[in-house]
């Protein structure tokens, strides 16, 4: 639980396995970028900024081939 999250049911905190399903405060599509309750920074190409500074690469599940 993020400790100043006010949402209910609470924001799993940044360093928790599924912390991308925090809500989203602030987003900047013009620039790419949004930031969850929890700190995250994510990006539009599935980059993520943690709060520590830390940064996460992209995870895009791999494009199918076309036969």
């Amino acid at each position: 639980m993020c400790p100043s999250c006010p949402h209910t049911p609470p924001c799993p905190p940044a360093y928790a396995h599924d912390h991308e399903a925090a809500r989203l405060v602030a987003f900047h599509p013009e620039q790419g970028w949004g930031l969850l309750c929890n700190g995250v920074v994510v990006f539009e190409d599935t980059g993520e900024l943690l709060p520590d500074g830390r940064s996460l690469p992209t995870h895009r599940a791999p494009c199918a081939r076309a036969a």
